[in-house]
């Protein structure tokens, strides 16, 4: 089989997932353009090849080796467009270093996404998690996304409001591989209100004058919050919050609390959400650990790749979590990272 220069064969993913789960791709390419996507999109429609769209890994489960083409999004670029007054958008390319480019944005006095800070992986990946921290989410600043929709072959510009935005959940989530995003457009403001009402912010600042602070002061608080209760995953291998926190009927809620007074919770009109963390830690997993994986000691929301554990340790460990929350507490645990089998992506 005759391919471009390009693409390389048999490389390693070790190192470019966060959870550090040995995998390779059967072919590899990296994407540092517009015309390289387009162009190694259609070698892999003509060779009928599976694809792969790999950011920083930092959110992904692989489950064996992927056979088909894993193209490493690495299209880079920041620029401040459209400055008008104290607000303006700030213009990132997809392979862009997320925290980096928070701190980039922070540095420079604009206000928006410092809280969050230190979320590992690229800008390209954040739009499909929806990602948030703290009180923010991606959602309350993103003005759009521009994509190549592999569905009609063209390139299109999504606005916010056609993103399908959800907590941690959007339109690509919901219609996985279709839409390749390349570029992304962020709304800052310098004279935005600093979101600092979530309880960890709250108590990190308090008794201190705020109204001073910048947004760099700001996102270097939530790395210091972040570095408390996560491990980071140069350190021990993780892909972060392991399962989303599920929402339930009031209902539900109210029933819960009568059993369990000190459940955390934060209900809202219909709903209320509840902790994942708290849940996991009450069925005893906290700290958990076998010979390859575990569950981390400061939180029990992340698991652990501590010796060299395959995918399919991971999601043993995540299976046995779910079973024992649902037999405890009756509510169904959802996990935030995709899992990538050997052949599960789309084809074109």
């Amino acid at each position: 089989m005759s391919f471009p220069p390009e693409l390389d064969e048999h490389v390693s993913l070790t190192a470019m997932n966060t959870m550090s789960i040995p995998a390779s791709a059967r072919w590899f390419a990296e994407v540092t353009s517009d015309q390289d996507l387009q162009a190694l999109l259609e070698v892999a429609a003509q060779r009928n090849l599976a694809t792969l769209i790999l950011g920083g890994g930092s959110n992904l489960i692989f489950a064996g080796d992927f056979e088909g083409l894993v193209l490493h999004m690495s299209i880079t670029g920041r620029r401040w467009e459209e400055i008008e007054g104290d607000s303006a958008v700030l213009v990132l390319g997809a392979g862009e270093n997320w925290h980096e480019s928070v701190l980039y944005a922070a540095s420079a006095g604009y206000r928006g996404i410092e809280n969050l800070a230190l979320i590992p992986g690229t800008a390209g990946a954040a739009p499909v998690q929806n990602i948030g921290a703290y009180g923010v989410e991606l959602k309350d600043t993103l003005v759009s996304v521009t994509a190549f929709d592999r569905k009609t072959g063209e390139w299109v510009v999504l606005a916010n409001e056609e993103c399908g935005f959800g907590y941690r959940d959007s339109l690509f989530k919901h219609q996985p591989g279709r839409y390749v995003i390349t570029e992304l457009r962020l709304r800052l403001c310098r004279s935005r209100e600093l979101s600092l009402g979530y309880a960890d912010l709250a108590n990190y600042f308090d008794g201190a004058d705020t109204s001073a602070l910048t947004p760099l002061d700001v996102a270097q608080a939530v790395m210091a919050v972040r570095r408390r209760k996560l491990p980071e995953p140069q350190k021990i291998p993780n892909a972060g919050s392991f399962f989303k926190n599920p929402v339930v009927d009031l209902k539900v809620w109210d029933e819960l609390r009568l059993a369990y007074p000190d459940m955390p919770g934060y209900p809202g009109e219909r709903t209320a959400k509840l902790a994942a963390a708290w849940l996991i830690d009450r069925c005893g997993w906290k700290g958990f650990r076998n010979d390859r994986v575990g569950v981390h000691n400061r939180q029990a929301l992340v698991l652990i790749n501590h010796s060299g554990g395959s995918g399919s340790d991971v999601l043993a460990l995540a299976e046995r979590i779910r079973q024992d929350v649902m037999a405890k507490f009756g509510i169904a645990l959802e996990m935030e990272p995709g899992v990538i089998p050997p052949d599960g992506a789309l084809r074109v």
